[in-house]
């Protein structure tokens, strides 16, 4: 019975209203275990022995030891007219009316199918510019986003899937300021993550208190005055661009990150460094990502995820011989990259061009979740250096034995058809990888452009017995949430982290031990660390949230982003409690405006 799998109400809740196959009344997966065979069969049909594959991947489900991103698990073999990818991030807006409303139906159509969508709104023009062709007064992107963000509010009355969009824009666009501050108000844009592109040129103004230009594709705009050269969203290489005004560098880096201390808006993507790593550097100019941002993605680029739950290859846990199960994590690494594989020849596509970016690099993101609890379970505490010395090999081994099953279904299946050996195995990612790896790429090809993410999985971490969220820390070891019921309603859940309720029934009172840490007791310091402890092992990117408390000084703050610049890592997202966004998890009751709750978020 399911209940042999469920240890809290609230895994069980979350199984029964999201990932559970009803028609109305008609209840197909009686079990979770119907649920994981639904998923293999799907899965595997694609396979010349899908009996054999149906098998070994329900063994990897089983338990929940491997966890399929949220539309995997919701969609494979219902034969619903849905996408089994997370999000997407959808084609250029060109600057006309005609094709912001096209882009405004494509996300529509996407996210109606269940997908969240990423957009960069660096290609409309700036407030108050006049268009060459008809003259009319352009009322800039923020504007143009209000009506993406009216459009995911309609959908969601209809009773459409909750789903969050992301938007960037572009450190020297015109309008960045009008950008910053655009959830400053309660409720604006409350179905928006928000990021900007932060270059590299821009961080060494920022650093040398230079002047900073604000430009735009001088084609797209009358007028005259100095031109830069810049490489341009939606444009081939650098393209000729007018310097409308200048900023001080340091006081525009200021106002994103008082931005970002007073209403956790916007987050940072260091694009330069996205795009240099990219494995599709020689085909792709990257300028957005998924809405929770751990997947940089080309136009019409797609999230293909899925997590290895670490907490269940611990073994002899609590105990001077607790170990990780390297071997069985590295076996189930090899599965998950066929079943992930397979999700693309399975998968509907609610655009065309979407099918033939996904088909074409068969990128996808295998990540860990339970790192935290692991840590716990083997006497680690998560801001010291043994913490992250074993979570960089852990997410190395993934990485390593990811790579090495693709490079397996290369010889049997054949290459991604954008594969090109030479420019593939010049890339920055690829040269750091062992040399044997490199060698059997250079021989038999790879199947997938891109292999490792870090999701935000606190949905499908929920379903597993609220085990720790991706590589976050335990936010709270016992705590009340609310849960969208599926009639629409709120319901009040008190649950506790799984690793804290197996001690406690070991133990029933008394002291935790110290490695029983939670984010309140975490410096942002070691958020960092962690964060860039995994990222050499990450081709896609992570999603990390560095939790500050509330009376943190801004002066302090400001440093959490030049170290995450300092630190190598492809992006940066904090959360400080505020009276514009809430909580985290907010007192029940309460109305939590961020956009990536877990009735939302994107896995």
């Amino acid at each position: 019975m399911a209940d042999n799998f469920f240890t809290t109400d609230i895994s069980r809740q979350v199984w029964d209203t999201k990932y559970r196959w009803r028609d109305g009344d008609t209840i197909h997966d009686r079990t979770i275990e119907d649920t994981w065979r639904r998923i293999a069969r799907a899965l595997a049909a694609v396979e010349k022995d899908p009996t054999v594959w149906e098998d070994r991947f329900y063994d990897i489900l089983k338990g929940f030891r491997f966890l399929p991103g949220g539309r995997i698990q919701a969609g494979a073999g219902t034969g619903r007219r849905v996408t089994l990818f997370n999000c997407f991030v959808m084609g250029t807006i060109e600057d006309s009316l005609d094709s912001i409303f096209d882009s405004l139906k494509q996300g529509a159509l996407t996210m109606q199918q269940g997908g969240g969508v990423g957009y960069d709104f660096s290609t409309l023009r700036p407030t108050g510019l006049p268009a060459k062709s008809v003259g009319a007064i352009a009322s800039g992107p923020v504007s143009f986003m209000r009506i993406w963000d009216a459009m995911c509010a309609t959908l969601l009355s209809t009773g459409a899937r909750r789903g969050a969009m992301m938007a960037t824009l572009r450190c020297d666009h015109p309008d960045i300021e009008a950008f910053i501050d655009a959830k400053r108000e309660r409720g604006a844009l409350r179905h928006f993550n928000l990021s900007v592109l932060v270059s590299d040129a821009f961080m060494q103004a920022v650093r040398q208190d230079q002047d900073w230009a604000l430009v735009f594709p001088a084609e797209d705009i009358a007028g005259s005055g100095e031109i830069v050269e810049r490489n341009w969203s939606g444009r081939r290489g650098p393209v000729p661009c007018r310097v409308l005004r200048h900023v001080r560098a340091r006081a525009l880096w200021e106002r994103i990150l008082r931005a970002t201390y007073e209403y956790a808006e916007p987050g940072v993507l260091f694009i330069d460094r996205i795009n240099r790593l990219n494995n599709l550097w020689y085909r792709e100019h990257i300028g957005a990502t998924n809405p929770c941002g751990e997947l940089p993605l080309p136009p019409y680029g797609a999230c293909d995820l899925g997590s290895v739950n670490l907490v269940a290859f611990v073994r002899d846990p609590f105990t001077d011989k607790a170990r990780l199960d390297f071997d069985g994590l590295r076996a189930t690494v090899t599965t998950a990259v066929r079943l992930m594989d397979n999700v693309i020849d399975a998968s509907q596509f609610p655009l065309t061009q979407q099918a033939e970016q996904a088909r074409g690099s068969r990128r996808i993101g295998l990540g860990l979740t339970g790192l935290a609890d692991t840590l716990i379970l083997l006497g680690l505490h998560y801001a010291e250096e043994p913490a992250r010395r074993f979570a960089a090999e852990t997410m190395r081994a993934i990485c390593h034995a990811a790579y090495a099953a693709s490079i397996e279904l290369a010889r049997e299946k054949g290459a991604f058809p954008f594969f090109e050996r030479d420019k593939y195995l010049s890339g920055e990612f690829v040269r750091h990888l062992p040399p044997e790896l490199r060698e059997d790429i250079a021989r038999h090809g790879i199947r997938n452009s891109h292999l490792t993410a870090i999701a935000p999985t606190g949905t499908i971490s929920l379903l597993a017995n609220n085990i720790s969220s991706g590589l976050e820390p335990v936010y709270d070891f016992c705590f009340t949430r609310r849960l969208l019921d599926r009639d629409g309603r709120y319901a009040e859940y008190e649950i506790k982290d799984d690793v804290f309720r197996r001690w406690r029934l070991q133990h029933k009172d008394g002291p935790l031990p110290r490695a029983f840490v939670n984010t309140h007791q975490l410096e942002p310091a070691a958020h960092l660390a962690m964060q860039a402890a995994l990222q050499p092992y990450v081709d896609n990117s992570v999603s990390k949230t560095i939790n500050v408390p509330r009376d943190f000084p801004f002066a302090g703050f400001k440093d959490i982003y030049d170290r995450a610049y300092d630190l190598d890592l492809k992006g940066c997202t904090t959360f400080r409690p505020n009276p514009v966004t809430g909580a985290v998890l907010s007192a029940v009751g309460t109305d939590a405006a961020h956009c990536c709750t877990i009735e939302r978020e994107a896995d």
